[in-house]
């Protein structure tokens, strides 16, 4: 039996979640930079500079960062939910147009070649998905420009293998890294096709920092990146150190006979993105 969940819901839902994901340092990310706080010297002091930023956006409710983002949307539809009052796509735009427009969040989506901006926001990037059951489960990601520049596609040929993929990454992060506001943590998507690579990347950054991948073969290739990129030492702020990034996390697909997409989405230290499950 379908179950009816109103549009207006919807779009409250996402208003609530931009405002509070923009304010917000997730936990396991706020656990990670506080466990290396005190270990001295200039990237101490970035790190600790990092938790009173969001000491201060928590107690005074503002944004953690002036870039609060291109408005990214992950939806999983169960096929049994039927919405009402509206459509769902409408639904999450009107949420978000809401959110930056009384939370007074910065507008930043402009027209590519005029660079004329939109004004509220949007249009909001949405990626669905249809499930089994009766929920729907919506996550914002507030994804700054500076992460976003500092991200790649590249279509390795299949003979360059684990080892092309190693070699993109680290010659990747070795130029951008400390451009995108570190400790970074790195999603990887490997496989599919073009279009999908990215998206692979982007969902993957929104694994908890400590999440051990499921296939041994990618947990050790994370494991060996995060080892690598560390090494770089551009470190926290980019100011040198030992901690650039604190999680690498791959999500693969297979892909066809001739090819190897690679995406690499990078996500500053803020990692805004908050879920919830109607």
């Amino acid at each position: 039996m379908a179950r009816e969940l109103s549009a207006r819901v919807i779009s409250a839902t996402v208003k609530e979640l931009f405002l509070k994901a923009t304010v917000l340092l997730p936990q396991d990310m706020e656990e990670a930079i506080r466990a290396h706080q005190g270990q001295g010297g200039l990237e101490g002091y970035v790190m600790a500079s990092i938790l009173k930023n969001s000491e201060i956006a928590r107690e005074e409710n503002i944004p953690l960062c002036q870039d609060t983002g291109a408005a990214i949307v992950f939806v999983q539809l169960g096929q049994d939910v039927h919405i009402v009052d509206g459509f769902i796509g409408e639904a999450i735009q009107q949420g978000v147009r809401e959110a930056y427009g009384e939370g007074f969040l910065r507008k930043s989506i402009c027209n590519p070649l005029s660079r004329k901006n939109t004004s509220d926001n949007t249009p909001t990037f949405i990626h669905y998905d249809v499930v089994a059951g009766d929920s729907l489960t919506i996550t914002a990601m507030p994804k700054g420009g500076g992460a976003e520049n500092a991200s790649l596609i590249e279509m390795l040929t299949p003979a360059e293998g684990i080892e092309g993929i190693k070699k993109l990454v680290i010659n990747h992060l070795r130029k951008v890294g400390r451009n995108a506001c570190p400790p970074l943590t790195v999603g990887i998507g490997i496989g599919a096709t073009l279009e999908s690579v990215g998206v692979l990347a982007k969902k993957a950054l929104l694994l908890p920092l400590k999440a051990i991948n499921p296939d041994p073969t990618l947990a050790h290739l994370e494991a060996e990146l995060l080892v690598a990129i560390n090494n770089l030492g551009f470190g926290a702020g980019g100011y040198g150190g030992w901690v650039s990034a604190f999680g690498v996390h791959i999500l693969t697909m297979p892909c066809h006979i001739a090819c190897l997409p690679v995406a690499i989405n990078i996500q500053c230290h803020a990692a805004r993105h908050l879920e919830v499950q109607l």
